[in-house]
């Protein structure tokens, strides 16, 4: 049996599920297990998260890509253009496997382009509450893993999952994540406590086009606080430029990070780190809140979010829409945590069915090759 892992569009995502390609690899050696990547970059960067499973043994390679598309990747970064391409000049070799294991659902395309044998997997990234997780189109996978009962019930309640095709209980990065920290790490030379800002990519709902800058320069002139800026991946992917005007503007203060796109903004090194979450949209907040800490959200669009399934993390501590009190706000989110604990205890146990730090990779690998040999 083959089964393929490709990676066609942002890093971020390969940490949902390259953890379950290496398990299947070493739990069950029978299978051909490959993974394959747009640009070197990325194939590269899977390899060394690879390296993190010495038992497991498995075939990278690159996708074939016209050279001068693969380097507008490279250069600019991935688009809607880029990812179709991929799959669209990789058919025949998509067509070889048995299964094909994806973490985003634009390889659904495939169905489209004529690609019918192998069977389409999906691992999702990410565990937030967005209607975009919730897709209509979930419905045309075979088979799909997920966290918990949260994104289960909502899935089966439109009907877009059916019993014996898909799987619960599997957060593949968490097991890469623990795999990798490295506990020593100091992120700034003081004791001060670290925010992190995590704004969303998406413009309506990211909270960094009317507030971003003002928030960058509050803490920059400040000396209460640490601030880390990691945004989703994707918000500067295509605006390189932007990003390293940013750099040159903020970097300089040593109780700020300003990362708009490093391996670390992808790992979990800042939900980790940081003592407050302050963001908008970004289902970040759920791997942030695996150890409840205080979180303080931003409604830049003033949205009816009260009683909306789409933010019931919002639920979990104060929102605001505006900044004129952003000091008093940040304080207050801090010294009113404990009014939150137990609604995000909730939450938690409601996103992910995990127990205790047990790896859940080997559980995904093992319900995706059992479903393969009953569908064969």
């Amino acid at each position: 049996m083959r089964v393929l892992f490709p990676y066609i569009a942002q890093p971020h995502q390969t940490l949902h599920s390259l953890p379950i390609a290496m398990e299947i690899a070493s739990r069950h050696p029978e299978t051909e297990v490959h993974v394959a990547c747009a640009t070197q970059a990325h194939l590269e960067y899977a390899q060394s998260l690879a390296a993190y499973y010495p038992e497991s043994k498995a075939s990278f390679e690159l996708l074939h890509l016209p050279n001068v598309i693969r380097e507008r990747v490279e250069r600019h970064g991935h688009t809607v253009f880029s990812r179709l391409a991929s799959l669209f000049f990789n058919k025949k070799y998509f067509s070889t496997f048995q299964a094909i294991v994806v973490p985003e659902r634009t390889s659904l395309y495939l169905r489209t382009l004529g690609v019918r044998q192998p069977r389409l997997i999906w691992t999702r990234h990410g565990a937030g509450d967005r209607a975009i997780g919730f897709a209509r189109d979930v419905k045309n996978f075979d088979y799909v893993l997920m966290a918990g009962k949260k994104v289960e019930q909502r899935l089966l309640a439109q009907g877009a999952i059916r019993p014996g095709h898909y799987h619960t209980g599997v957060y593949a990065k968490f097991d890469m994540v623990r795999r990798m920290r490295n506990t020593g790490e100091r992120l700034f030379n003081n004791n001060r406590p670290t925010i992190l800002y995590n704004p969303h990519f998406n413009a309506r709902l990211s909270s960094w086009p009317q507030m971003g800058l003002n928030i960058l320069s509050h803490f920059a002139n400040q000396d209460r606080y640490n601030l880390i800026f990691a945004p989703h991946y994707r918000l500067f992917d295509n605006r390189r430029a932007e990003a390293t005007q940013l750099q040159r503007a903020f970097g300089g203060h040593p109780h700020m990070i300003i990362d708009t796109g490093s391996a670390r903004s992808i790992d979990m090194t800042y939900t980790s780190a940081a003592d407050l979450y302050l963001g908008d949209a970004s289902s970040q907040i759920a791997e942030f809140l695996i150890h409840p800490r205080p979180c303080l959200f931003l409604n830049a669009h003033k949205v009816a979010w009260q009683g909306d399934e789409n933010y019931r993390f919002w639920t979990l501590g104060p929102v605001l829409e505006r900044l004129e009190t952003l000091a008093e706000d940040v304080d207050a989110a801090f010294s009113s945590h404990d009014a939150f604990v137990n609604l995000q205890k909730d939450y938690i146990r409601d996103t992910f069915d995990l127990t205790g730090d047990e790896p859940t990779a080997p559980v995904g690998a093992d319900a995706i090759v059992d479903f393969l040999r009953m569908a064969s």
